[in-house]
């Protein structure tokens, strides 16, 4: 008789274990080169958008989205030159659509009318015409060539130029706008702050989101695009009139205990 070789019971349990040994070490390991590669081709996709606003603005005279004309949708406006190609409103981290405004999160895409994003411009940068509330006009950057500051909470002209590449334009965002100041408190829970229109106060929040492992990808008005870290967002010159030393900053004298926990363990700046 031919004696029968086989696995035993036991050894095929040790096997098994072993494999799922094997992918606990791992999954952690391709988690981390998944999320690298979206991070990539977030940036990527916000280079394709800094091309976008290019032509938009020289075919504007270096001006933005006049919001009052197009509704404030930049979707709208920027649609003749983003040809329909959906794909470009959506992080690659950010495409599951939210069922409704209580299932929102960081790693979700939002709606409006017809569009769904996961991408939100600084509306800021919009060449409105009039005061929008207490968003005084004079703060507003209306064109790529205006890159001069005003004194803080004032209407007058400071003249003193920036540096295009510290101007946010358009990034990572839980909805389509936003108007960050330089006051405005982190959430103290992450992804607190909700979708929509959430006042004048706390709009940094849509973008101090953790999608990228501590960071979010913007486009700058040099037309760059990059990644910088959460705590970074308060350093950028939001509008003509934001203080990039105010208190959310090193320089403002923020301390690492004042950020909410979730914060906490990012790179301060």
């Amino acid at each position: 008789m031919h004696k029968k070789y086989g696995f035993t019971l036991i050894e095929l349990l040790v096997v098994i274990a072993i494999i799922a040994l094997l992918m606990a070490i791992m999954m952690p390991a391709l988690n981390r080169v998944k999320g690298q590669a979206q991070k990539v081709s977030c940036q990527a996709r916000l280079k394709q958008w800094g091309l976008v606003f290019k032509l938009y603005t020289d075919d504007y005279d270096g001006y933005f989205n006049n919001r009052d004309v197009s509704g404030g949708l930049w979707m709208t406006a920027l649609e003749s030159h983003y040809k329909g190609n959906t794909k470009m409103l959506l992080c690659p981290t950010a495409t599951r659509l939210m069922l409704n405004a209580s299932d929102w999160g960081t790693f979700k895409a939002a709606s409006l009318e017809s569009y769904i994003f996961s991408y939100g411009i600084n509306s800021w940068t919009n060449s409105v015409q009039v005061d929008r509330g207490a968003r005084l006009v004079e703060w507003f950057w209306k064109n790529v060539q205006n890159n001069t500051t005003v004194v803080p909470d004032t209407r007058q002209t400071e003249g003193r130029p920036v540096s295009t590449n510290k101007i946010p334009v358009f990034g990572d965002s839980t909805w389509y706008d936003a108007w960050p100041r330089h006051t405005d408190t982190p959430s103290e829970v992450m992804d607190a702050f909700g979708i929509g229109d959430q006042g004048t106060s706390g709009e940094m929040n849509h973008f101090c989101i953790n999608r990228h492992d501590g960071f979010v990808n913007l486009l700058f008005m040099d037309w760059s695009a990059r990644a910088v870290g959460l705590k970074e967002l308060w350093t950028f010159k939001w509008h003509r009139a934001y203080v990039t030393n105010g208190p959310w900053t090193k320089a403002g004298g923020v301390m690492p205990g004042d950020w909410p926990v979730w914060l906490r363990n990012f790179r301060d700046y």
